[in-house]
């Protein structure tokens, strides 16, 4: 059994939730004609200045929590808090499945300024999901139900997801938001043209139409260049969003969610675009992704250099999915032709009947409806027709140029800073905090591999302890012993290395390791507080007692110390605390009665705006 182990320098760091979810509305500075006509060039400036330092600020801030594993995992916290945990297994594996395809090596390059991706599929029936600034993706059951499963369409939703965190998008656009809020809020104290209502209304619509909405098209882009490059079909996403648009406006039964048929011409006043615009942008870049080959006509028909193959049909019990079908099967061609360079890697064979185990879909109407023959054809007529079109020196051409921003991002990698390898040990060690000894390992081993590694003994006894939470204790104290054979003045080396001896059940070796690092830093406080915690478990009171005391002294403010040593050490001290703690379970027993009390008036609000349903839905809720 692993052993409990010491939460090396969890004290020395800020445990607050994250509070920035992901798809915050975006925004910069907004023209505002009304309130430039009354202002002078100064009060321009002073606005236009005054959004600048809030973007640079709330963004640095933004990045910041984006970069630290603690708040990745009160991301997590949060969501299971709010949303509760999906109790279905084989939702749970789906999710699983296609982010370990995703997440695994190769598949994309991650900055030095981004976490591992991690996530979780939360209770809530909702079709929904979301990259919170941390690069924790949070998953609803509903969106998971609602695709059933398909791994095609859950891989570009999800990579839609991981683009969003690999492009900082909450991040910037919050930091944009802010400026817009800042900017016009300092024009609107020299104008007064307009309420607060107002100017908050303008930032949050102007962000939402000018910012949130591009950074979905390119998160939609982004997710089927992932999806593909993963091995999934490259139709997923335009199939996800037939999908969703048939949930949203023929199955839903959720006022929050419900979308109105009769206005899907023309993108809808939020931070999403329109799904069949989105159906339609991802048909483009399948069509792309083909060589210029494969078309979907009318949402319904394949379609090879614009000549009809065949029509999706209607499969499903419960709503129309031609159009999810027709998108699954014109992205199992597609992939064919962007993988085959001429129409010899195809299989085809006289008289004998066409299949490929990488297009099941397509094999299976091409045989339903007898089609090898057409397929043929129309299949050596395209290639036939490539070398007039340029339509796969096109393809060629822009993977290189992807392979070219690929390695940009490599080389930006191997330039990382002290400063971000740095956070890379401090978040491998968070890790190991919690257990996670895969994403603890993957970030310090990639610190031990860049140039500018700045201290490469600390990050050899953080490994070690990465390691020995994995169980390879052998491994880990080879880790642990060069660690501190390589700097004895740092005395984090030998408290990783008696963490290691303490998940091993070794207290003697602990405890010695303890004294190394207390010599090494008489002022650390950590060598106090971890062989007080051990002679306390082995029963030794007295000396537990003698190790709080001097903890106690070099960090009075640490508050680690147990209430049954404290009393002793410092009796006014736990009378305080104990005050604090009665006041905050006070505290926390009012803001849950407000929140009962708002999750009351919300209800009762949405129960009211339901009349504005049409009549048969709000006779099917």
């Amino acid at each position: 059994m692993q052993h409990l182990f010491f939460r090396l320098k969890r004290e020395a760091r800020r445990l607050v939730r994250c509070a920035c979810a992901a798809g915050l509305a975006a925004a910069f500075l907004l023209p505002a004609p009304h309130a430039a006509a009354g202002a002078s060039g100064w009060e321009l400036a002073a606005s236009a200045i005054s959004g600048l330092i809030a973007y640079k600020s709330t963004l640095d801030t933004m990045l910041d929590i984006g970069n630290n594993a603690d708040y990745q995992r009160q991301s997590l916290l949060q969501d299971k808090r709010a949303n509760g945990a999906d109790a279905n297994a084989l939702d749970v594996r789906a999710v699983d499945d296609v982010m370990r395809r995703l997440t695994a090596p190769g598949m994309y390059v991650l900055p030095a300024n981004n976490l591992p991706f991690t996530w979780h599929v939360n209770d809530s029936a909702l079709f929904n999901a979301a990259c919170y600034p941390t690069d924790y993706i949070s998953v609803n059951r509903g969106l998971v139900r609602v695709l059933g499963g398909n791994e095609a369409e859950l891989a570009a939703v999800l990579g839609h997801e991981m683009t969003h965190g690999l492009a900082h998008h909450s991040a910037e656009t919050y930091a944009k938001i802010m400026a817009t809020y800042y900017g016009l809020s300092l024009l609107n104290m020299a104008t007064g043209v307009m309420d607060w209502q107002q100017l908050q209304a303008l930032t949050v619509y102007s962000g939402a139409k000018l910012f949130t909405l591009p950074k979905e098209y390119e998160a939609d882009e982004g997710g089927f260049y992932l999806a593909a490059r993963a091995g999934f079909n490259p139709g997923g996403g335009a199939a996800a969003m037939a999908r969703m648009d048939a949930y949203l406006s023929q199955e839903s039964r959720n006022f929050e969610e419900y979308q109105d048929p009769e206005e899907k011409k023309k993108e809808n006043y939020n931070d999403h675009p329109d799904t069949l615009l989105r159906e339609k942008r991802l048909l483009g870049l399948l069509t792309e992704y083909s060589a210029g080959h494969v078309t979907v006509r009318d949402r319904k028909t394949v379609c090879i250099d614009g000549t009809p193959l065949l029509t999706g049909r209607f499969t499903a019990e419960d709503y129309d999915d031609t159009a999810e079908n027709a998108d699954l099967i014109a992205g199992e061609l597609g992939r064919l032709f962007h993988d085959e360079a001429a129409a010899s890697g195809w299989g085809f064979a006289a008289g004998k009947l066409w299949a490929d185990e990488r297009a099941p879909l397509l094999t299976e109407a091409v045989a339903r409806e007898g089609l090898t023959a057409k397929l043929s054809a129309l299949v050596h007529d395209a290639y036939a027709g490539e070398a007039a079109s340029g339509a796969r020196a096109k393809l060629v051409q822009r993977e290189q140029q992807q392979a070219a921003e690929r390695e940009k991002a490599q080389q930006a990698l191997a330039d990382a800073s002290a400063k971000d390898i740095k956070r890379m040990r401090m978040n491998s060690d968070i890790y190991s905090d919690y257990g996670a000894s895969d994403k603890a390992l993957a970030l310090i081993d990639r610190a031990l591999s860049l140039p500018n590694l700045d201290d490469k003994a600390e990050s050899l006894a953080i490994r070690g302890r990465a390691l020995a939470v994995r169980g390879d204790f052998a491994a880990a104290l080879r880790d642990a012993d060069a660690g501190c054979a390589q700097d004895a003045k740092n005395a984090y080396n030998f408290l990783n290395r008696a963490d290691i001896y303490w998940m091993m059940g070794d207290r003697a070796a602990a405890l010695a390791d303890c004294e190394r690092a207390a010599a090494a830093d008489a002022k650390n406080p950590y060598s106090y507080l971890m062989s007080g915690m051990l002679y306390d478990e082995q029963g030794d009171r007295a000396q537990a007692l003698a190790s709080y005391r001097k903890l106690h002294e070099v960090a009075p403010k640490l508050r680690r110390i147990p209430d049954e040593y404290l009393k002793d050490i410092d009796p006014a001290a736990l009378e305080k605390i104990q005050k604090e703690r009665a006041a905050a379970k006070k505290a926390a027993a009012e803001k849950k009665r407000q929140e009962e009390k708002t999750k009351e008036e919300d209800k009762a609000q949405k129960l009211g705006d339901a009349s504005a349903l049409p009549l048969q839905l709000r006779q099917s809720r």
